[in-house]
């Protein structure tokens, strides 16, 4: 089983995250005023991110995401147990940052934006999430592979930054159509503090699925096998 600090470390690291894109997204409703919009929505998350892989990446793996970790299960990087721990885990980092950031900003802006959980445009249907939740995670996930995973990557010594900068341009693609989670748990966190769990199962299933499909083309036509 994984170690207490790996644990910690994953906890830790999705509240990073969490924090910094609820955040960013209160800030930005007209109750608080803080201005920058998607481009500041997209860089919080990016650029947390970013600095919880470099931080914790060599303690746990840097996954701060159940679909992440569902990738790694899927390639046989990642143990069953110790995947759900880490999902329990990163499920737990994110309700917390939620809560801290209900208790922060005026309830106002808390209703504004359901309290930053991402959701889909009124014109969008359950196919529309379910693609472009699919297409973003597939993108991260392979960056993940490419700068974390692939000794070819990690040469280009990038790593946190270039899983960042992927979070951060699939927000500013996306980011108006599905809330852009591509994390099961950044959606998670907020649902369950507001109890809002409309749409919620397809934040799950279409995160893991284009994650699992990633990391298996990545491991199975990308990856130099060892000889």
């Amino acid at each position: 089983m994984k170690g207490v600090s790996a644990v910690v470390a994953e906890f830790i690291g999705t509240f990073f995250l969490c924090f910094a894109g609820i955040a960013a997204i209160l800030s930005a409703t007209p109750t608080v005023g803080g201005g920058g919009g998607l481009v500041a929505i997209a860089l919080a998350h990016g650029l947390a991110l970013s600095s919880a892989v470099n931080c914790f990446g060599g303690v746990s793996g840097g996954h701060y995401n159940p679909a992440v970790t569902c990738g790694m299960l899927a390639t046989g990087r990642i143990s069953a147990p110790n995947a759900l721990i880490y999902i329990l885990s990163q499920c737990a980092g994110a309700t917390t940052a939620a809560i801290i950031c209900k208790s922060i900003f005026p309830a106002a802006a808390v209703a504004e934006a359901n309290l930053g959980i991402p959701l889909p445009a009124a014109w969008a249907t359950t196919g529309t999430v379910l693609l472009v939740e699919f297409v973003l995670t597939f993108l991260l996930m392979t960056a993940v592979f490419g700068t974390a995973v692939d000794e070819r990557g990690k040469a280009v010594k990038i790593g946190g930054f270039g899983i960042g900068l992927t979070v951060t341009f699939d927000i500013l693609a996306a980011g108006p159509i599905t809330g852009a989670s591509m994390n099961p748990a950044r959606s998670f966190g907020p649902a369950l503090v507001q109890g809002y769990f409309t749409w919620h199962a397809l934040y799950w299933i279409a995160p893991i699925a284009g994650a699992v499909v990633a990391a298996l083309v990545y491991q199975n036509l990308i990856l130099e096998k060892k000889r």
